[in-house]
C-alpha cells in the first residue's frame, strides 16, 4: 500500500492517506516500518490529535481531524454506535447488533472495514469468549494493538 505518511503510535507505527478532504485511512504496521514525514495540515492535525490521545485516553481525536471516507449505511451504523462506546468501556459484539438490529457477524465485518481505527474506536468491541478480531485478523500481533489500546484507555 502506498502510505502518505507514517507515524509513531507507542507500539506500533500508523500507515496514513488522505485525500484533499480529510484522513482516508489508517493501518496499523509494525514498528519496523520506516517512518515517512509529511508535512500537509491533515497530517498535523492527526498527528497532534493523537499526541492529545496518547497523553489522555478520554480525550477524542475524531473531534479535531477532517475525514473522508465511504461507507455503507450499514457500516456506517456499526460505526456510529462504536462512537457512543464510552473510553474505558467495551461491548460484545451482540450488544451492538442488537442495538442497531443486525447480526453479531454483520458488525464485526464492518469493524473490519473500518478505515478509521482509533478514530473510530472499534477496538472496543470484544467477543463473548475473548478479544474477537481486529482488523479481520486473529494474528497475535493484531491482537496486541487492539489489547495496548484497551489498557490505555483502562487507565
Amino acid at each position: 500500500m502506498q502510505y502518505q505518511a507514517v507515524i509513531a503510535a507507542p507500539f506500533a507505527h500508523l500507515g496514513v492517506m488522505f485525500d484533499q478532504s480529510g484522513i482516508q485511512r489508517i493501518d496499523f504496521l509494525p514498528m519496523a516500518t520506516p517512518l515517512l514525514a509529511n508535512g500537509h495540515p491533515h497530517i498535523f492535525a492527526l498527528t497532534q490529535a493523537l499526541d492529545k490521545y496518547w497523553q489522555n485516553a478520554e480525550y477524542q481525536p475524531l473531534a479535531d481531524v477532517l475525514v473522508s471516507y465511504s461507507a455503507t449505511p450499514h457500516q456506517a451504523r456499526v460505526w456510529q454506535a462504536l462512537l457512543a462506546i464510552p473510553v474505558g468501556c467495551t461491548r460484545y459484539y451482540g450488544e451492538i447488533a442488537a442495538q442497531i438490529t443486525s447480526s453479531p457477524r454483520a458488525v464485526g465485518q464492518a469493524c473490519g472495514a473500518n478505515p478509521l481505527p482509533i478514530l473510530i474506536p472499534c477496538h472496543r468491541v470484544v467477543g463473548k469468549a475473548g478479544a474477537g478480531g481486529f482488523m479481520h485478523s486473529r494474528d497475535e500481533f493484531v491482537l496486541a494493538y487492539k489489547q495496548w489500546l484497551l489498557n490505555h484507555e483502562r487507565g
